[in-house]
């Protein structure tokens, strides 16, 4: 019988993909990773606002169902991992103008690199989380990444990251199932979290209020991050594309491309953030139509396939996670000596609105997950 550990969330997916490893003959060690203390997350009224993933009840709620299931439960303590490769990039993102994604963060770092260099250490050579993702082994190409059955829940845009040997070495048990047929699963066995709402927050920023997060801990993670918040605090001024001025921003890291709601601006018609105008603390601001590009070009790209393309290839790219793919063509570049692409340019059939810097671009042919990389810039 083969061992694997489960990363126990909580959640009604991880704790349904503890009866399916188990009703599929595995041998099933539960784990749940403590990445960030509750506590840090004060309110303005110094009371602390839990979130609905990864808070203290999640890991009571995770350990009930490891008892529940009859399989051995420890928790981990990465919180000093988390910081480092999770919170640390996330402010620094921001304060660079760019839109960070920490859900993908987390996969690389922590869930499939952190984690599955622990199960090793002890004998152990598979893991197993609850999310929404397929994989396949294909003779010439590898472990493959496709995306979940469940379409509106399919989480395969936060693991284009993934190497090979971590796809080898990962189940994904909730993958060929929909949600309410995970539900159903987590009922029907009694578990308490069949019921449970879904996590829709960043577990450490449960108020969504990014910017006071930033204030409270920038410094904390990184005193060098002190000054450029000072500078992306002060007021500055919001243009409109051609220059006329139409008001006053109270801190430029409050704003992200594509940006519509919160500007502080009355006009006409909805106004968009273009850009983020970094060396003059200014934001843009422009009509819907301003907001589409055509082109866009990825830094750090991961090429999931052993087969790498020698020329542009044909694909759909998803430029958010509820972004519906888009038809495009992918060009990839790759260093002299490089096993893996450093840029990818991205040219699609028809321009995409918003397409911003600091998130992902990822690439698919159907179901199949190709790879994907960090947006770096768009080009109208």
């Amino acid at each position: 019988m083969e061992r694997v550990l489960l990363a126990l969330s909580g959640g009604v997916d991880s704790s349904t993909a503890g009866i399916l490893l188990k009703n599929g003959g595995y041998d099933v060690v539960g784990c749940t990773m403590q990445l960030w203390d509750a506590r840090r997350n004060p309110t303005l009224n110094g009371n602390t606002r839990i979130g609905r993933c990864c808070s203290i009840d999640d890991v009571y709620d995770a350990r009930r169902i490891a008892e529940r299931l009859g399989f051995p439960f420890y928790v981990l303590n990465f919180e000093e991992q988390f910081e480092k490769s999770v919170i640390e990039p996330f402010i620094g993102q921001y304060l660079r103008g760019q839109t960070p994604i920490p859900c993908t963060l987390c996969n690389t770092f922590l869930k499939f690199d952190k984690l599955l260099s622990f199960a090793k250490s002890v004998g152990i050579n598979k893991i197993a989380t609850g999310h929404y993702a397929r994989t396949i082994e294909d003779p010439e190409e590898g472990p493959v990444l496709l995306r979940g059955l469940d379409e509106k829940k399919d989480q395969s845009y936060y693991l284009f990251e993934l190497s090979q040997n971590q796809l080898a070495s990962t189940v994904f048990p909730v993958g060929n199932y929909r949600k309410d047929e995970i539900r159903g699963i987590a009922g029907r066995e009694g578990l308490a979290t069949a019921s449970k709402p879904d996590s829709q927050e960043i577990c450490f920023v449960p108020d969504g209020d990014y910017a006071a997060f930033i204030r409270r801990h920038a410094g904390e993670v990184d005193e060098a991050l002190l000054p450029i918040l000072n500078e992306r605090e002060k007021p500055g001024p919001v243009y409109f594309k051609d220059g006329t001025r139409l008001g006053t921003h109270h801190g430029i890291h409050h704003f992200t491309v594509g940006q519509r709601r919160g500007l502080g601006i009355a006009y006409s018609v909805p106004l968009y953030v273009l850009r983020l105008d970094l060396e003059n603390n200014a934001v843009i601001v422009g009509l819907k139509e301003d907001v589409y590009s055509r082109e866009l070009v990825a830094k750090k790209v991961n090429w999931i396939s052993r087969q790498f393309p020698d020329g542009p290839i044909p694909a759909q790219v998803r430029i958010r996670s509820n972004h519906r793919a888009a038809e495009a063509r992918i060009t990839l570049e790759r260093g002299k000596g490089c096993s893996q692409p450093l840029r990818a340019r991205v040219v699609f059939d028809e321009p995409q609105l918003a397409v911003t810097p600091g998130q992902a671009a990822v690439f698919y042919q159907g179901e199949r997950v190709l790879g994907g990389g960090w947006i770096e810039t768009s080009i109208q």
